[in-house]
C-alpha cells in the first residue's frame, strides 16, 4: 500500500531518501525516548516526534539542568538537549539523515487512544492528524 511505502523510505524535498523505520530504532535505543515518529516526506528537513520516558527524564534533569531539575521536557529550552541525544543515537547514519527539530508528545501513543495498531505499531496517519499543529511549528521555525 502506499502507507506502507512511505513507512519504508521517505524522501525529502532535496531528493535524499531515508528509511524512517530504522532511524527510529535507532532514536529509540536511547532509553529516554519511548516512542518515536519521524517526519520528513516531500519536507526540507527531518524532524522527529517523540514521546519521553518520565523517569529517565527526570534522571536526565537533575544532571542537564541542576539548578531547575524540575524543567518540564515540553520546556523549548530543552529541544536542543533532545536533538543532541537523537543526533548521538543517528551517528552512524549519512549526514542528510538529521533530525532538526524535535516535537514532545507527553501522552503516550496505546491502542486505547487510537495512535498505535493492535500490533504496537504507530499509527503513522493518525498521530499525523493528531499533532498537526505541532508538526505545522516545527516546519515553521526555519
Amino acid at each position: 500500500s502506499a502507507a506502507s511505502d512511505v513507512y519504508k523510505r521517505q524522501v525529502l524535498t532535496n531528493g535524499e531518501k531515508v528509511s524512517p523505520a530504522d532511524m527510529e530504532m535507532a532514536i529509540a535505543m536511547d532509553p529516554l525516548f519511548d516512542q518515536v515518529l519521524l517526519l520528513g516526506e516531500g519536507r526540507p528537513y527531518l524532524t522527529a516526534l517523540v514521546v519521553p520516558n518520565q523517569d529517565v527524564w527526570r534522571e536526565v534533569a537533575r544532571v542537564e539542568y541542576p539548578d531547575e531539575p524540575d524543567i518540564a521536557v515540553t520546556d523549548p529550552r530543552c529541544a536542543d538537549l533532545l536533538l543532541r541525544r537523537i543526533d548521538a543515537a543517528l551517528r552512524d547514519f549519512p549526514g542528510y539523515a538529521k533530525v532538526r527539530e524535535v516535537g514532545v508528545c507527553e501522552e503516550p501513543w496505546t491502542v486505547a487512544n487510537g495512535l498505535l495498531t493492535p500490533t504496537m505499531k504507530p499509527r503513522r496517519e493518525r498521530i499525523v492528524e493528531h499533532y498537526a499543529a505541532d508538526i505545522a511549528r516545527l516546519y515553521a521555525r526555519r
